[in-house]
């Protein structure tokens, strides 16, 4: 392998990560959104739950499951739609002027 296929694999790995890292914050920063201010209403702090409580859970882990099934179809499908493109990684650059004293 020639090294700007090699660089152009490494580019879009690092890519690939950081943008499954990025969707999967997402997902748990919503979950955690609800989980704080829905979750008072399963009493998620109770050592002991009612029949309702205990129902709105469920409905809870459903939605939790369905948050995060779509977001991991949304993780394949960015992965998958970044195998579409020559991906080049350009680093962090800093340019620092030179001046000469004449």
């Amino acid at each position: 392998m020639d090294r700007k296929l090699i660089m152009e694999q490494r580019s879009k790995m690092r890519l690939k990560k950081d943008v499954k890292k990025k969707i999967e914050t997402t997902m748990i920063g919503a979950l955690a959104s609800i989980e704080k201010y829905l979750g008072p209403l399963w009493c998620h702090d109770c050592p002991e739950q009612t029949a309702e409580q205990l129902r709105i859970k469920e409905v809870y882990e459903e939605l939790r499951s369905e948050i995060l099934d779509k977001g991991n179809t949304q993780i394949r499908n960015s992965e998958s739609e970044i195998e579409n493109y020559d991906v080049t990684w350009n680093k962090y650059h800093i340019n620092i002027p030179i001046q000469r004293n004449i």
